[in-house]
């Protein structure tokens, strides 16, 4: 996390959400290269989950962005698109710890891979961090 913002709500979610938008983009990655032999229907499914995050990733950046530019004078429609942002990011989360929890009951190569179990379980524990980290910073204000 970078310590930019001081106690201004806005960019501490921000930030939040920049870091672990990235981490989750790549964590599609990983799973296909870890699981070569992962099903077509998970390996399309990743890479739409991969762009999903990356265009994502590019909103809250573009936020961040924004609110420096105004040097932490957010306005209250900022601060209303910045808190429609965190929510949309809180259920894009929420969507894809599902999907990981699917994918590992019902994926014969990682349900078969103690390796691949161990790396779903722990990328679906960053996202619930995640989760947890942004509710917090938005329950302080």
């Amino acid at each position: 996390m970078q310590f930019y913002y001081g106690n201004q709500m806005p960019l501490r979610v921000l930030d939040e959400a920049e870091f672990w938008k990235h981490q989750e983009e790549e964590h599609t990655v990983v799973i296909r290269e870890l699981v070569t032999n992962l099903e077509q229907k998970y390996v399309d499914a990743l890479k739409e989950w991969e762009k999903s995050f990356k265009h994502t990733h590019q909103q809250v950046v573009r936020y961040i962005e924004t609110v420096n530019r105004t040097q932490g004078q957010v306005s209250q429609a900022l601060y209303q698109d910045i808190l429609q942002l965190t929510s949309f990011c809180l259920k894009q989360s929420e969507q894809f710890i599902q999907f990981c929890r699917t994918m590992t009951e019902e994926s014969k190569p990682i349900s078969s891979n103690p390796t691949a179990k161990v790396v779903m379980n722990h990328f679906i524990v960053e996202s619930e961090y995640f989760i947890g980290v942004a509710q917090t910073i938005l329950y302080q204000r």
